[in-house]
């Protein structure tokens, strides 16, 4: 394993545990906290809420466009995940003194920044420490760089909402998710001299991009790569969003513990990390004894089981707008589909875009592949955004009539992925080899 790969995987686990520990508390921030000038509550509603989390998530995943492009074309992966993660600290902290809708935009556009900027980066500085001699454990490493970031966030789901609903730190809660940025940024700087450095492309990565062969590989990627967008416009529901907001209209004592809302979301992380070695070493050869297990098959099997998440979310939702007080526990199995969709589809679609992208590309794709999560951020935004017209024009989409909505919208995406992935052919880089390979093959 590559001596650079353990100071990656340091900084990745302390930046997520302040990405998820500052997103898991932000809509109940801003529909419990959210003060004025003056010191006075003025909160937003919940679908005000549930629209500008989905916008400010937009931002974090469209922004490492800006990212990729720095660093391929300029500084290098190094210069830009150090720089911007300076920003990211900023950010974290603007929140954390100032808990007016001012604090709240100056703090969530630097986040956005820094956090949208370096992740292309990080994932690509990932595979760049790979060569032909070592390139059959670059499985092995995005398995463990998946789990830092669940071993992350998962502590700070649990953590950063008890903070928040302590009388003494309220706002301030969002210091201790500033503090580990820090410690994240302070982790890469330690890395400097074990890693392998790739450097930036110049007008080489221009050319490169706009090559046929980028554009080819972009192109191909483009079309899975809008499937994978209805995935992330349900899956970012679940991660502080309208799971959350859900999760205050049930019962939330399991096995005679006290739930807080925002801590139910921290069953995503647990499950990561124990569904991810289950599904690499029992699932996976389980099932590739019967026919080849290939990526975009496990992406579609993915989408499918996305969508029966949602058929618990929604079928609780009839049952919270009947009056009733449903148990939490039916939305933790609702966390069991979804978390196993999205290691069907988040890991192996981050890996496959690596392999997948012309070598001076690597960045740019990983950029390529989080702006699907924008894309599906910003139809959800929207959608929250017009509800009321919709209203008005007879269309009902609130309470239960809103999960239904996205249920049929996976599961219709999923039918038609099975045809589209079928007729998908890829090309695979690796770093340090001299050519690709010579044709192209299905990997479908």
């Amino acid at each position: 394993m590559p001596p650079g790969i353990p100071y990656i995987i340091g900084n990745e686990g302390a930046e997520r545990f302040s990405f998820y520990g500052m997103r898991s508390i932000l809509a109940i921030f801003m529909t419990t906290y959210l003060m004025n000038g003056n010191g006075q509550l003025a909160v937003m509603n919940s679908q005000e809420a549930a629209a500008w989390f989905h916008e400010f998530v937009f931002g974090v995943y469209f922004l490492p466009i800006l990212g990729a492009i720095v660093s391929d074309g300029f500084l290098g992966k190094y210069r830009t995940i150090l720089s911007l993660s300076i920003v990211y600290c900023l950010g974290h902290f603007a929140l954390a003194l100032n808990d007016t809708r001012v604090g709240l935009f100056i703090g969530l556009l630097l986040i956005a920044l820094g956090a949208g900027g370096i992740k292309p980066c990080v994932s690509a500085h990932v595979g760049d420490q790979f060569g032909p001699s070592n390139k059959h454990l670059l499985s092995r490493a995005f398995g463990w760089f998946y789990l830092s970031i669940n071993l992350g966030s998962s502590i700070s789901t649990f953590v950063c909402p008890i903070l928040l609903n302590e009388k003494n730190f309220g706002s301030h809660a969002f210091g201790l998710p500033g503090l580990f940025m820090l410690i994240a940024t302070i982790a890469f700087w330690m890395g400097r001299k074990k890693f392998v450095h790739i450097p930036p492309g110049g007008t080489q990565f221009v050319r490169e991009f706009f090559s046929r062969e980028g554009l080819g590989a972009l192109g191909r990627l483009f079309v899975v790569y809008l499937f994978v967008a209805v995935f992330w416009s349900l899956w970012d529901q679940s991660s502080g969003g309208e799971w959350t907001l859900q999760a205050r209209d049930l019962d939330l004592n399991i096995f005679g513990l006290q739930f807080l809302p925002e801590q139910l979301q921290v069953a995503n992380p647990i499950l990561i990390l124990l569904l991810v070695p289950f599904f690499n070493y029992v699932i996976y050869p389980a099932i590739n004894r019967f026919f080849p297990l290939t990526a975009l098959r496990k992406i579609g099997i993915g989408l499918f089981l996305m969508s029966a998440s949602f058929l618990v979310i929604w079928w609780l939702q009839i049952r919270i707008d009947a009056g009733e007080k449903p148990t939490a526990i039916w939305q933790l199995l609702a966390y069991v589909l979804l978390t196993a969709s999205e290691v069907l589809v988040s890991i192996t679609g981050l890996e496959f875009s690596y392999t997948q992208a012309p070598r001076r590309m690597k960045s740019a794709m990983m950029a390529a592949w989080l702006f699907t999560v924008a894309l599906g951020n910003q139809f959800t935004a929207i959608l929250n955004f017009l509800i009321p017209a919709l209203g008005n024009l007879g269309i009902d989409l609130k309470h239960a009539a809103y999960f239904r909505f996205f249920t049929l919208l996976m599961f219709f995406t999923a039918i038609l992925f099975v045809f589209v992935a079928r007729r998908y052919r890829g090309r695979t880089y690796i770093q340090g080899e001299d050519a690709p390979e010579p044709a192209l093959t299905p990997v479908s």
